[in-house]
């Protein structure tokens, strides 16, 4: 082992000569005083002038001063330090040490400064960003022709490129003799012996290691020649050895050791100088290897003929694929099954049968196999000779460059599934038309009662309030319905904003008291929620508030219910990095704020857990629920782009979980006072309606003429951009959404391209544009919509429009 590794002690040394030359390189050639000796003020002079050029690290220090004070640092001390000139002169150097360095390095330059001698030591010194380097300090004082003491001149030689590169040759060192005993292969290197001819006769053992005698089972090799220890080994080891030593080219073989009666995988690669004809010997023994390989290769001929009868009389789609997705082997069944024929598949690609509209989970399948994965029940289409597709489901195993896997005809099973999805939908439509119905019969009820009652002649004008306001009550009940019904399809068109869900629980939590009674305790906690530099951030979300309080309400009144009006109801807001599995969606990491509501109640049977969250579904009585509150929570959480959970137990109680995610990098938009403003005459305001039903236009534009509005009425979205192309004298346009032909969003961003400064609100009760794409930016009214409100949203929109104008010139 040491005659191998020499050569790392021989770079060693190359390395403190390297130094040496370093330190005579650098060193200060002026003389400097003996201890004890006296130096006049133009040698001081000679020596500061001198310590300035050189390229040796230099600093002069002043015990003369309080704290011994650093006077002078040269240029080249301060490109090593960091530091400059300023930075260092009138502080002592204890300021460049640090917890690294060496006390006793520091007591030895302490005591030399005392006793005003010369010392040399080597020391850990810290620079200016933190970073450290070793160095040489030489400290010498210099004294006046008084005999006094006046500076101690410090030379520093950085060392530390020499320091590391002495650890690096101690660690090759140690890892290579770890190495060397823990390999459980053979190893051993050789020096081998030529002829006059140049053909290698003989080799010497200079090491072998602890595995070299398990392998072989020759001991004390180290120092022998091999002839001593095989005389019979064949000569053709001996030819390939010396070929790799005067080449230097290396060889990888399995051969055997007739001697030895072994066989052995082998690699040899030559170290050292060519003239060392030294070989380097890694190898492993192979002899029961071999014979398996032996046992193995007759059982597999054995068995080739039953997995070729299997391969052939397989129903299931059988095939060998590379990752690249080419077929290398298909079986017959595919001639049977999709009426392809072999040469018809081999050397194609997988993804040309298989159904645009399955290509992406294919895609997704491929790449798990190639991470290694197995892969269980992909259904996907796979096309036929005659143009059809049929449900294939997949399984497959990856092997090294290719996956097996086997296909087998779903179509039947894939049939019956749509056809009982279909039945699902069917009376899941019926179930909602009803509820539905029966909401609106009740509302149209009161509606229609009261305004027959209105007709009645001499009627008293307190009875005839109490009617418009019943009127008014059930319009707005009806409209509460509707929002519900959208935010369960996820097609209401919601209002997004930032806003920080801690403050809105609590300010939420009062209502919910209110809602609960007496006998509910209703206890609100939010989670401390806390930056890296530990400073308290809000949770602030991006979603429709309004609707985030209607979810949060629905879920305390879902909650008081199950509790009888007596129990404890927990809302609680925490931060999440993940939206847990289910109802078959696999969990989603991120970072989301969750909300839960959870309450002491009676709990839901796990029958009806699949199912709380469809429309008009209830467990609660007759009239008590009309089981939209939670499809409502459903909604929001989908068009929110977040989840809601529910967990539930018999007679423990229930929490419900919404999921959204959390906003980051923006902050939460300014509050409103939440004052209306009072209702105001239109004083001349132009206003072009654009709105297609006829009932709806016009009574959309007797009303704003009643509150003094100029107003044009156009059916259709083109109808409307030839009149403003015709004239100019509009303030406002006021336009529905959904339309025949151009919608509204289309026509609103078609005004603003060729109208710059003429504003454009919309309304619409229900819109999948609105639902998908928001409102993009422009003013929305959502129906139905009450006079006041039409009002006001006209005269915020014309007011800013003239602002803006006016702050643009």
């Amino acid at each position: 082992m040491d005659e191998e590794i020499g050569w790392l002690r021989s770079e060693n040394r190359r390395l403190e000569a390297e130094l040496a030359r370093v330190r005579e390189k650098n060193t200060l050639h002026v003389r400097l005083p003996e201890s004890g000796q006296q130096t006049s003020g133009a040698d001081v002079d000679l020596l500061l002038t001198a310590a300035e050029k050189t390229r040796m690290p230099q600093i002069v220090t002043d015990p003369n001063l309080p704290d011994n004070p650093i006077v002078f640092a040269n240029r080249a001390f301060q490109e090593l330090s960091g530091y400059t000139s300023q930075e260092l002169v009138g502080r002592n150097c204890r300021f460049l040490q640090g917890p690294g360095t060496d006390p006793v390095d520091i007591a030895k330059v302490r005591d030399a400064i005392a006793a005003r001698r010369d010392v040399v030591v080597e020391i850990l010194n810290y620079r200016r960003d933190g970073s450290t380097f070793r160095n040489e300090l030489y400290v010498s004082p210099v004294f006046t022709p008084e005999g006094d003491l006046r500076y101690f001149f410090a030379s520093q030689l950085d060392v530390t490129r020499f320091r590391t590169e002495e650890g690096r040759l101690a660690e090759s060192e140690a890892r290579y003799r770890t190495l060397f005993n823990a390999l459980d292969a053979g190893f051993c290197v050789i020096e081998l012996r030529f002829d006059a001819a140049g053909r290698a006769v003989d080799y010497r053992f200079i090491e072998a290691n602890p595995a070299f005698s398990r392998h072989t089972g020759l001991d004390d090799v180290v120092g022998k020649w091999v002839s001593e220890v095989i005389p019979d080994l064949e000569h053709a080891w001996l030819d390939t050895y010396g070929e790799v030593a005067m080449t230097g080219k290396a060889v990888r073989l399995e051969s055997g050791v007739v001697a030895l009666g072994r066989h052995f995988e082998v690699q040899a690669l030559r170290i050292g100088e060519p003239v060392q004809h030294r070989v380097a010997l890694l190898f492993n023994d192979v002899t029961d290897r071999q014979k398996a390989e032996i046992v193995l290769r007759d059982t597999a001929r054995e068995r080739t003929n039953e997995r070729d009868l299997v391969w052939r009389a397989s129903r299931d789609l059988l095939v060998v694929c590379g990752f690249d997705g080419i077929y290398r082997s298909v079986n017959p069944a595919w001639t049977e099954m999709l009426g392809w024929a072999e040469f018809d598949l081999v050397r194609t690609s997988f993804s040309d049968y298989v159904h645009p509209e399955d290509k992406e989970a294919a895609t997704a399948a491929f790449e798990r196999l190639r991470s290694g994965q197995a892969l269980d029940s992909l259904d996907v289409r796979m096309s036929t000779a005659n143009g059809g597709y049929r449900w294939v489901s997949w399984n497959a195993i990856p092997q090294d460059d290719h996956f097996y896997a086997a296909g087998r005809d779903v179509n039947e099973r894939r049939a019956l599934e749509e056809q009982l999805r279909q039945s699902q939908k069917l009376e899941a439509v019926g179930q909602l038309t009803g509820g539905v119905a029966h909401d609106f019969n009740n509302l149209l009820t009161v509606i229609r009662s009261s305004t027959d009652l209105l007709k009645r002649p001499d009627l008293p004008e307190e009875r005839r309030q109490r009617y418009i306001g019943a009127i008014s009550d059930t319009v707005t009940r009806a409209a509460k319905l509707t929002g519900q019904l959208l935010a369960f399809a996820r097609r209401q068109s919601l209002t997004p904003e930032v806003f920080d869900v801690g403050r809105s629980v609590a300010s939420v939590a009062d209502m919910v008291g209110t809602l609960t009674g007496a006998r509910i305790r209703v206890v609100t906690d939010v989670a401390p929620n806390k930056d890296r530099r530990g400073e308290e951030i809000p949770y602030l979300i991006d979603a429709d508030p309004s609707q985030f309080d209607t979810a949060l309400v629905n879920m305390a009144i879902n909650a008081r219910d199950a509790m009888d009006g007596e129990g404890r109801l927990n809302i609680e807001v925490r931060r999440t990095s993940s939206i847990p599995a289910v109802r078959a969606h696999p969990r989603i990491p991120g970072d989301f704020v969750a909300v839960s509501v959870r309450d002491t109640g009676t709990g839901i049977a796990a029958t009806d857990l699949d199912r709380i969250f469809e429309p008009f579904y209830t467990t609660k009585g007759v009239g008590q629920g009309t089981g939209l509150g939670l499809s409502q929570v459903f909604g929001f959480a989908k068009q929110s782009g977040g989840e809601v959970l529910v967990e539930s137990a018999l007679g423990k109680g229930t929490t419900f979980t919404l999921y959204l995610p959390r906003e980051v990098g923006r902050s939460a938009a300014a509050e409103d006072d939440g004052e209306p403003e009072p209702l105001a005459d239109g004083h001349g305001t132009r206003v072009l309606v654009v709105e297609d039903n006829e009932e709806v236009g016009a009574f959309a534009t007797q009303a704003l003429r009643e509150l003094g509005y100029e107003t044009a009425w156009a059916m259709n979205a083109e109808e409307a951009l030839a009149i403003l192309a015709s004239s100019h004298r509009f303030d406002v346009v006021f336009s529905d959404v959904v339309m025949p032909g151009m919608n509204g969003i289309d026509m609103a961003r078609e005004v603003r391209h060729r109208h710059t400064r003429l504003p454009v609100v919309l309304a619409s009760g229900y819109s999948h544009v609105l639902a998908e794409q928001g409102s993009h930016g422009f003013p929305l009214l959502k129906k139905p919509y009450s006079v006041e409100d039409l009002s006001r949203i006209l005269r915020r929109t014309v007011n800013k429009a003239t602002s803006d104008a006016i702050v643009d010139g």
